[in-house]
């Protein structure tokens, strides 16, 4: 039976191979020495590497303080062979390899998606509250507001709102980093499975205040044409905001 690989950040691939190839593609996007300045590209490298730490446990996290890019480089071994790969410089300033393919095989354990599945529900209610605000601030006569990759006006229920830079992802790796939780999430963090309950929560209530708080002051959003071609959004890592959609 096909093995799915699925990512904290809802990514999937309905295969090992698919998901194997997607990031052999990747690799070989990007020339010796070059940051990884696409940002879709770096949200799925920061998922290969949430998969990498819950599946590799015999050393330390690449993860380690949190992420700050991505590159890739030539590694060269015994002196004469080289190839190249991906590095993950973090935001102490350390750098290390990794192997995309080990992270793919790996088995995690699967708490990674249930705490970003946490963050998400922590901070829901924020996320709509803001969407309104911002239509009832800038919204044009008709109600609309410009698509922030198009500038075309968008009524609000074909707006997305979408987390610019850092990705939500990266906000949910850094908040797990600076918790001490990169390589395990401790038991008792999250709730356990039950009836009628649809997503993975914080148990503590302080614990999700706390990513709430966190979320406020680091989330940089905007509003997007949902139909529009959210390829249009990964150019940039760290895109211009001209509308920032405000938490508060």
């Amino acid at each position: 039976m096909a093995k799915k690989i699925e990512f904290p950040n809802g990514r999937t691939w309905l295969t090992q191979q698919a998901a194997l190839d997607h990031f052999k593609s990747m690799l070989h996007r990007y020339a010796n020495g070059a940051v990884v300045d696409d940002r879709e590209d770096h949200d799925d490298l920061l998922g290969l590497l949430q998969r990498y730490d819950e599946a590799i446990t015999d050393g330390p996290s690449k993860i380690g303080a949190g992420v700050d890019c991505f590159m890739r480089r030539l590694n060269v071994r015994e002196g004469h062979y080289a190839s190249p790969g991906f590095w993950v410089r973090r935001t102490d300033g350390t750098e290390t390899d990794f192997s995309y393919i080990d992270a793919v095989k790996g088995q995690p354990k699967g708490r990674s998606k249930e705490f970003y599945d946490a963050c998400r529900a922590a901070v829901q209610a924020d996320l709509l509250a803001a969407k309104e605000r911002h239509f009832e601030l800038h919204g044009d006569a008709g109600g609309k507001v410009p698509c922030e990759l198009t500038n075309r006006p968008i009524a609000f229920a074909e707006a997305h709102l979408d987390h610019a830079w850092p990705t939500f992802n990266q906000l949910v790796v850094a908040f797990r980093a600076a918790r001490g939780w990169g390589r395990n999430i401790p038991d008792g963090v999250l709730t356990p499975s039950a009836d009628g309950q649809i997503h993975t929560l914080f148990a503590d209530p302080a614990s999700a205040e706390a990513f709430r708080q966190y979320h406020h002051q680091a989330a940089v959003l905007r509003v997007v044409d949902r139909a529009a071609n959210l390829s249009m959004a990964s150019k940039q890592r760290v895109p211009k905001i001209k509308r920032p959609v405000a938490l508060n």
